[in-house]
């Protein structure tokens, strides 16, 4: 049996995971070894049945990454999106860059120079646009107030968070939650 590491576009979420697990599954692939976010280690027999595999990928909305760079954009954007929907708070206490450069093993210089290349957008400008697409959600839910908010997303204060909240979207924060402006924007589709 054989092994391979895959580095997969689209994958945001938990669901992802689970839609790729399920996929994986009808397919029969031998053996899913792991799956995360942007990643999936899977063995199989023979080179056909993992050929299957990499072409049923569209089928769920994801794309098998082969660029080296487009690899650490994924990995980039999967650590982002771990500390900001799955964090549990921890972004007030974790420092974004230094986040990032634990998850994927390189310095935040590199990673920033390697993203910008690669998307035509900076790492700092992805980080915002990821924090204020957490931040539309957690309005929608109603169950925050703007004040546990800002703390939770690590804003130094409720005017900071609802100023670049404003740049970004066009509204406050208190006319998004009245259905003002636009909506949330998927997470594959900042960068």
């Amino acid at each position: 049996m054989q092994s391979s590491e895959l580095y997969i576009r689209n994958m945001v979420s938990s669901r992802c995971i689970v839609a790729l697990r399920q996929m994986l599954r009808s397919l029969e692939m031998t053996e899913v070894e792991r799956i995360s976010l942007g990643r999936a280690v899977v063995g199989y027999d023979d080179d056909r049945q993992l050929a299957q595999f990499i072409d049923a990928l569209p089928s769920i909305g994801f794309s098998l990454v082969e660029d080296d760079g487009q690899k650490t954009v994924e990995m980039i954007k999967a650590a982002a999106i771990e500390l900001f929907y799955h964090g549990n708070n921890a972004n007030s206490l974790i420092r974004n860059s230094d986040h990032l450069s634990e998850r994927t093993g390189m310095p935040y210089h590199q990673l920033s120079r390697v993203f910008s290349e690669q998307t035509n957008t900076t790492l700092e400008k992805y980080i915002i646009l990821l924090k204020i697409e957490r931040v539309k959600e957690l309005l929608s839910y109603k169950d925050l107030t703007l004040s546990e908010i800002s703390y939770q997303m690590g804003y130094s204060s409720v005017q900071y968070l609802s100023n670049q909240f404003k740049q970004v979207t066009g509204v406050t924060p208190k006319q998004f939650k009245e259905g003002k402006g636009g909506g949330r924007i998927p997470l594959d589709r900042l960068a």
